[in-house]
Parts: C-alpha cells; structure tokens; sequence
C-alpha cells in the first residue's frame, strides 16, 4: 500500500493532507505531537482534529506522537515504512513571530533542523517520494514593505503600474532585510529543502505560502488570522490591531486549495520547485475590511482595541502571485475566496466558540 507521510498532522494544513490523501486510496503516516498546545495554550491544542482522525479514517489513518526534533524516533518511522512511502509533507512547525523571540532555540530547532531530519530520512529511506515543504511568505523578511503603498479607506495597495500590482513573484530577493527570529528559521528551511532538490535531484517543493486557513485551524492569537477573527466576533473577545491602522493587507488560501496544489506536485513533481502559494487577487482582505464580513456574517459587531507598534517583520500588504505554480500546474484552481472562507469557519465553529460571559 503507498503511504503519504504528513508531519503537523494535527494542524490546519496536516490534517487537511491527511483527509486528502486517505480519500484518494493511500495510507496515511501522521506525525503530531501537540506543540501548538505548547506554544499558544490550551484552545490551540491540535488533540481533538487528531481524534477525528483517527474516528474518521480508522486504520487507514496511523498517527505517531512524535517530535520532528527526535532523529531516533523519527529514523524507526521512515525504517519501518521505508520504500511504501511514495509522498512527504512536511507542515509541522513554530508558526508565529511572537513566540519565536521568547525562545530561539526552540523556533530554529524545530523549523530548520526538524526539516532537515525530514529531508535526511526522507533521502536514506524513500528518496523517490515527492517532498512537499509548508514554507511562508516571510522567507521574504520585511522587504514587501518598501514597495509604493497608497492608504485607501479600508486597505493599503499597490497601483497597477507596479510590476507587482498583480501579486508577488518569487524574483523579490530575501537578502538584505529584517525577516524576524521567526522568518529567518523558514529561511533557513526553505533554502535547505531547495538544496536537497539541488545537490541530491530530490523531488521537492517550497510552498510560500501567504496566510493559509480554514475550519480546521485550531485559531489564536497569535496565529491564524481569519480563524481569529472569527472567533474573536463569536465569542465576543476584544480583537487586537497591531499597527498599520488595521489597513494591512493578508491574501488567504484555504485549506483544501493548498492540499489540491500539493497533490498536484506529487503528480508530476520536479526538482527544487519554488512556489508562492496564496489567495493572490483572488483571494484578500485587509483587517478592517475582515472585521466588516465577520460582522456581516454573525450580524454582531466586532470589539477591537488599537496599539500602535506593528509587530517585528509584519507586513503592510502582501497578495502573492501563483503565476509560477498554475504555469507549470495548470490544472490547478483556487474554489475559496475569503467571503466563503470566514463563513465555512463561522458554520464549523458555531456551536462551539460561544462567548463565555
């Protein structure tokens, strides 16, 4: 039987792949072992999408509560599968540029070399299997913040004339810029998983990805935006805005989307692929313009509050390009646009995320 392999199992994206791919016929290999928990509390914890998993999909579905940064055990995994596997996907990670300072060892430990023992295992054990990396738009640091932005009502943009007006392509340089403790560990990621592709002939993908979401997302604070903002309107919390007048601008994929881009790779995949990999034009919102379909939707103001200081290495405006990946995955279409997002994760969540006073 092949086996798809899936680190972050748990979260947004891993749990997406492993419906996806158990749906198409394959075993599925979960590797998951409730860091998020860790990271951002309890309501962020990934144990209850592991459940469903495992409800859902039976003996299809072998999950292993593992931590990437555990070389010995994750070796027993790749041995004991070895060849059977015919896809990685590596999603598991330290998502936010808040956590990432309180402890760097931790955040690079984790992103740079837990993706370096992926890729070394995958290379010893499966190495003809796809390997598809979960990178971010931040590889990118704060250099999208030099572009010409003009401040409209809702949102900051970028005018037509610019040659990026359409989206972000990956020619914009990561050097010479302020990435944040956080970026520069999926730098450090990203480049290595090119390498492999490289130096090895590795089939492997980088997908920098813009703000990725959906119903699965376990949303708090400090990562996962539209989920946030969601809930935030549902239970009635106080919604923070850092910075930027709450004009900057997210492009959001959801879930299903970026799984269909990343079986699309695994079909025909290539050496050391390069995407951006986002809601592109099609696909964006800014905050104050999310907070207006939140409200649209629950027919219940948000609260928010306002501090000044942006936080290290966000962006004011950020709509990648997909051009590269429909150029050589033409098949490939998005189905979500934020309005159906923010309501797919209301209609998800509306029996849970009650206010609590």
């Amino acid at each position: 039987m092949s086996v798809t392999l899936v680190t972050g199992s748990g979260g947004l994206i891993g749990s997406e792949a492993v419906r996806h791919f158990s749906s198409l016929g394959m075993d599925v290999v979960g590797i998951d072992n409730d860091m998020r928990r860790e990271f951002f509390g309890d309501e962020a914890s990934t144990a209850w999408n592991v459940e469903r998993l495992k409800s859902d999909l039976g003996p299809q579905y072998i999950h292993e509560n593992l931590d990437i940064r555990d070389r010995s055990g994750l070796e027993k995994v790749f041995r004991r599968h070895g060849s059977s596997i015919s896809l990685v996907i590596h999603a598991a990670a330290q998502p936010s540029h808040d956590w990432a300072v309180r402890d760097p060892f931790t955040d690079f430990d984790i992103n740079a070399g837990g993706t370096l023992n992926m890729l070394q295992f995958t290379r010893d054990f499966c190495p003809e299997a796809p390997f598809v990396f979960t990178s971010t738009n931040k590889v990118y640091g704060d250099t999208p913040n030099a572009l010409p932005l003009v401040e409209l009502d809702t949102r900051y943009e970028l005018e037509p004339p610019h040659p990026y007006a359409g989206g972000i392509t990956e020619d914009m340089s990561i050097d010479a810029c302020l990435h944040s403790i956080f970026g520069a560990s999926k730098v450090a990621a990203d480049v290595m998983v090119q390498e492999y592709g490289r130096y090895f002939g590795m089939s492997t993908a980088c997908f920098r990805g813009g703000t990725l979401t959906g119903p699965a997302h376990s949303a708090t604070e400090l990562h996962g935006f539209l989920g946030y903002v969601m809930r935030c309107n549902m239970e009635r919390r106080t919604y923070s805005i850092f910075g930027y007048k709450g004009k900057m601008v997210r492009d959001a994929i959801h879930s299903s989307d970026v799984v269909a881009a990343f079986e699309a790779f695994y079909r025909a995949p290539r050496a050391a692929g390069v995407y951006n990999l986002g809601g592109g034009r099609y696909s964006n919102t800014s905050h104050l313009e999310a907070f207006s379909l939140a409200e649209e939707i629950t027919g219940i103001e948000m609260i928010t509050e306002y501090r000044n200081e942006n936080r290290v290495g966000d962006h004011m405006w950020w709509i990648g390009s997909n051009a590269r990946f429909e150029q050589d995955y033409p098949a490939w279409k998005q189905e979500y646009d934020v309005p159906r997002i923010l309501r797919e994760i209301y209609e998800a969540n509306v029996d849970k995320w009650r206010p609590t006073a």
